[in-house]
């Protein structure tokens, strides 16, 4: 293998290794946002159904003051009927007195049905609170491993950058600037090498041509599919498959 293939691949491992860093920090910060997310929407869906109890409540006390508005006009009619002695007015004011108590039954049954959902809203927000509970317990059980990971994981890349720079160095300009460009262009699979007669890069039939040019190891040899540096050692099988 040419010294400089060696290099390559040295060097395409220190990248690989890179990239793989890179992949795991980029996926910290979603993980931290999902995790503060969902407090979040534990919390909204804690003010919500706290809110709606609320609106609730005050939807029963209006009817307990109309309710009361309703027996005190009752009652009005009460002390007129008692006053009058004219039985139109008295049967007038008795049928007052009655539409009051359909009325207050009305009323009642909205305050029996209001109290229910009140219930059904209280357990709501019980168990809105117990998810809010829990979720903050995740966040903060997690949440400082997962700034130690990011720290770690960035001191590493860190490292591993400055290190990478010493291998590049190696590697004479015209070539390092053409792995570059593939490394830009192919990600991780630069150099790859050749297994029964295909590029292991993007797996095409290599002419016969290229793979004798490649086992020779006199110069850099590319694949005329997709432009991949090709390598070989001794424990591949060149021969294409039937």
């Amino acid at each position: 293998m040419l010294p400089v293939i060696e290099k390559l691949i040295i060097l395409q491992e220190r990248d690989r290794q890179i990239l793989n860093l890179r992949d795991e920090l980029a996926r910290v910060g979603p993980e931290r946002d999902g995790l503060r997310s969902n407090l979040s929407s534990n919390q909204a869906a804690l003010d919500a159904a706290k809110q709606k109890v609320m609106h609730l409540e005050s939807d029963r006390k209006k009817l307990e003051l109309d309710v009361d508005a309703k027996k005190q006009l009752s009652d009005k009619y009460s002390v007129q009927q008692f006053q009058t002695k004219k039985n139109e007015e008295f049967r007038a004011l008795g049928h007052e007195i009655e539409m009051c108590k359909e009325a207050i039954n009305k009323l009642d049954d909205q305050q029996i049905e209001l109290m229910e959902q009140i219930e059904a809203g209280q357990k709501v927000v019980a168990a809105a609170n117990k998810s809010l509970a829990e979720a903050k317990k995740i966040l903060d059980s997690r949440i400082g491993d997962i700034d130690i990971r990011e720290g770690n994981l960035k001191k590493e890349l860190d490292e591993l950058n400055s290190n990478r720079e010493g291998l590049a160095e190696v590697v004479d300009e015209f070539t390092r600037s053409k792995y570059e460009r593939l490394l830009k262009q192919k990600g991780q699979n630069v150099v790859v090498g050749i297994q029964h007669g295909v590029c292991a890069g993007c797996h095409m039939q290599l002419s016969r041509s290229i793979i004798v040019n490649c086992q020779a190891d006199q110069e850099i040899i590319t694949c005329p599919n997709c432009g991949r540096i090709l390598f070989y050692t001794r424990d591949m099988n060149l021969a294409a498959t039937e």
